[in-house]
């Protein structure tokens, strides 16, 4: 499936440029803050997820049958990029985030894009 996402998400950029639409576009530091801060990512890694990210740094991912995992959240602002630390991590990790008309994805050196939606406050729970 992440094969498929990269491959759409990349002919989706070829054409866009072949064709002068708009493209997908790499969010600032400023613009991770604001779509993050407060609000809850959904989406689908190893299993369908729901991750809070607070403004005081505390991040909550959510998954069906796993205990929530509690890390650290911040935003690089020299990367423009969203960076994680969790209890088994070393350093932080960071993934850039790419605005493709009104979905977003994480992309990181080492994954293919990979599709998530917003949704304000903290929403662990599908409703």
């Amino acid at each position: 499936m992440k094969h498929v996402l990269s491959a759409i998400f990349g002919a989706a950029l070829a054409v866009g440029a072949a064709h002068a639409q708009p493209t997908a576009v790499k969010l600032t530091a400023s613009e991770i803050t604001q779509l993050l801060t407060g609000n809850t990512a959904i989406g689908v890694w190893e299993g369908a997820y729901r991750q809070f990210f607070g403004a005081d740094g505390v991040t909550l991912f959510a998954q069906d049958g796993v205990r929530t995992a509690r890390g650290e959240w911040r935003v690089d602002v020299e990367e423009d990029e969203y960076q994680s630390l969790w209890a088994s991590d070393v350093d932080w990790e960071g993934w850039f985030i790419m605005q493709w008309h009104e979905e977003y994805y994480w992309v990181s050196r080492a994954t293919p894009p990979t599709l998530f939606d917003v949704v304000e406050g903290q929403q662990l729970l599908g409703e």
